[in-house]
């Protein structure tokens, strides 16, 4: 039926619920909802929370389910809508609807399932959005040295989502990297073999702001408090529903103890149900700072994962796979130029690609080696040739007369250890380089000598005028519009 006649329907059930029900009770459980279909004797109806559906359940099913049957039929069936978050909606459906005899007898509170108050028998979850972008599998990957823990890992939890030991599985590398299409891969990937489980993406950002949502809805004004007083109980319970959740940008929790404090209870009760997490940062555990010390320990747990800036071998091989699924026509020549020339993230092949595109579609042109230096000479130069590590190191050490030998070695003499510390700083602080990766070149330093390095440093910026003036005068010189 069309959604004008499913409208007539429900208000006909109302009309019939008026009239044997309270005016109370009507206007908390019943006025608040809406029909929203009508299909083979199924009448779905959307309800404000997980408690408002809970409630109807428990206590109002003989009422409901006589005026439903009386109005479509004796094989009326009642599927839900909540609105358990916002954008997101959850579906349920009654797989029989069954009432008592005598209409004024209750349906006793139905037992609750210990692992997860909140599930009600004789419902069925229907469908959870993923909110994943089809476009990211893990077969368009580009795999290289740079990548290749971090991608046999995402090929075992897809194969075996919360039954490896990399749980949760915590992929972090800088801008640009490829961290949210791996995450995302590893969630299309399981949905493909695992069509029954319960995936969804969302950003740390989404997560802190649906928090605040139902905590600003429990703690709003009472003129409705019957349906706000369980938001924040329906927002937990909705994460408790996930099978296999994935988390992008994890840093942004990072001050905002309140998020903290739930995303710390959703990862217990997943973890702990043996359901996987996928976990993307900026930064390993390790370095994350402004986070509760019992949720960074659980950051700590499964597998870190870190993605580094394409090598040669591998920027060959991206610009090879995606100008051909682009549809365009690179020689060798023009690739391997590329390759030398474009040395940052994956995001820049890919804008490097997109210019190639619009001479080749839009001007007409062919793609030769001439054209080839004058893209990239124009992207190159926008960037100003990206500093790396060792141009900073050279400078650092040209300004203060220090060996290249001594500043990657152990030495610690204090104008070494100064020089080391100050190169480590303006490395982090003038590219997008983690903290891992600039250890790796900085003498195999680990990552927490690296931080503590850049906060030393910062604090010496903070109360000493000399060495104040001596980073900005290296940070003008290697970045002149810093």
């Amino acid at each position: 039926m069309g959604e004008v006649n499913c409208i007539e329907i429900w208000n006909q059930c109302l009309s019939i619920i008026r009239n044997n029900v309270s005016k109370a009770i009507y206007d908390s459980w019943f006025a608040p909802t809406k029909a929203l279909s009508l299909v083979d004797d199924t009448l779905t109806i959307e309800v404000p929370s997980d408690e408002h559906m809970r409630h109807l359940e428990d206590s109002l099913i003989n009422i409901l389910g006589s005026s439903i049957k009386r109005v479509i039929g004796k094989n009326a069936k009642l599927s839900y809508v909540v609105n358990v978050l916002p954008d997101v909606r959850v579906s349920y459906q009654h797989q029989d609807l069954v009432i008592s005899e005598n209409p004024e007898v209750q349906f006793p509170t139905p037992p609750r399932d210990p692992m997860n108050p909140f599930i009600i028998p004789g419902l069925r979850k229907l469908r959870i959005p993923t909110q994943l972008n089809p476009k990211y599998t893990l077969d368009n990957f580009i795999e290289g040295s740079c990548n290749r823990l971090a991608r046999s890992a995402a090929e075992s939890v897809a194969k075996s989502p919360g039954n490896t030991p990399f749980n949760p599985i915590y992929i972090y590398g800088g801008s640009g990297l490829g961290k949210t299409h791996l995450a995302q891969a590893i969630g299309n990937k399981i949905k493909e073999l695992f069509p029954s489980k319960v995936v969804l993406y969302i950003s740390a950002h989404t997560f802190k702001t649906q928090y605040m949502d139902a905590v600003n809805r429990e703690f709003s004004s009472q003129q409705n408090a019957v349906n706000q007083k369980n938001k924040l109980t329906d927002f937990l319970h909705f994460y408790q529903l996930i099978d296999v959740l994935i988390v992008d940008d994890v840093q942004e929790f990072a001050g905002v103890p309140g998020t903290q404090n739930a995303f710390f209870h959703v990862f217990n009760y997943l973890h702990q149900s043996g359901h996987q997490l996928i976990l993307t940062s900026d930064c390993p555990p390790s370095s994350m700072q402004g986070l509760d010390n019992r949720l960074l320990s659980r950051f700590k747990w499964g597998l870190h994962a870190e993605l580094l800036s394409p090598d040669f071998e591998t920027r060959l091989k991206l610009f090879k796979i995606k100008s051909l699924a682009e549809g365009i026509e690179l020689s060798d020549e023009v690739i391997e130029y590329l390759a030398t020339k474009v040395t940052g993230s994956v995001r820049e092949i890919e804008g490097t690609l997109a210019s190639f595109m619009a001479h080749s579609t839009i001007l007409k042109e062919d793609i030769t080696i001439d054209l080839a230096k004058k893209v990239t000479d124009q992207i190159v130069a926008t960037e100003s040739k990206e500093l790396s590590v060792e141009k900073i190191r050279d400078a650092v050490c040209n300004y203060f007369k220090v060996s290249q030998e001594d500043i990657v070695s152990k030495v610690r003499k204090r104008e070494i250890v100064q020089a080391r510390q100050i190169t480590m700083y303006l490395v982090r602080k003038l590219t997008k380089t983690s903290f891992a990766s600039i250890g790796s070149q900085m003498g195999g330093k680990d990552h927490a000598t690296v931080l503590h390095a850049c906060n030393a440093v910062q604090d010496l910026i903070d109360t000493d005028k000399e060495i104040r003036r001596s980073v900005q005068e290296l940070k003008h010189q290697l970045s002149p519009n810093v």
